[in-house]
């Protein structure tokens, strides 16, 4: 089996782990995240950790995979996920309105993005937006997604970049 599979998962107090046989749902205090599972792999939970484990060989690599996926979920709906954007640029901007983020990137039109249901969005300032929510893959996903509205460029290096982001610089042409 893998190395990654065979690591119990801690369960944090006030998180709830419910097994079913096609299912697994992770219950805290930041909501609920569920989870489809083959039938070949087993979770068991004794006292406040939990142990996957595959009955049929060919599983064993999803496993890992499995095991990762729910350790995530339960990260998640204890402490969350955010990711943090930076918008680099004159002129550049970003606001809420409700629910929705409005940005101003060098468009002749604002850009409206509604998050989706689970993921909260905040604008610490003008220039910074944080996304967050119990949902690992959803909150990269809303990242990258406005992320995607104006990615930087390697000149000047303007547009929407994580704040972990390094932008690796080009030289511009010389006459």
């Amino acid at each position: 089996m893998s190395r990654v599979a065979k690591k119990p998962i801690a369960l944090p107090k006030g998180v709830e782990l419910n097994i079913q046989p096609e299912l697994v749902s992770v219950k805290g205090p930041k909501g609920t995240l569920t989870l489809a599972k083959p039938s070949a792999i087993e979770v068991t939970v004794d006292g406040d950790t939990a142990v996957l484990s595959a009955n049929d060989p060919s599983q064993i690599a999803l496993t890992g995979t499995l095991r990762a996926i729910v350790a995530n979920m339960i990260h998640g709906v204890s402490q969350g996920f955010e990711r943090k954007l930076e918008l680099v640029g004159v002129g550049y901007r970003a606001a809420l309105q409700g629910k929705d983020l409005n940005l101003s990137l060098g468009f002749s039109h604002p850009v409206v993005f509604q998050a989706p249901e689970g993921i909260t969005i905040t604008t610490p300032t003008q220039t910074e937006v944080v996304v967050a929510g119990a949902d690992k893959q959803l909150v990269g996903q809303v990242a990258a997604k406005i992320r995607g509205f104006r990615p930087p460029e390697p000149y000047k290096g303007k547009g929407v970049k994580y704040s972990d982001e390094t932008i690796i610089r080009k030289e511009a042409k010389k006459a």
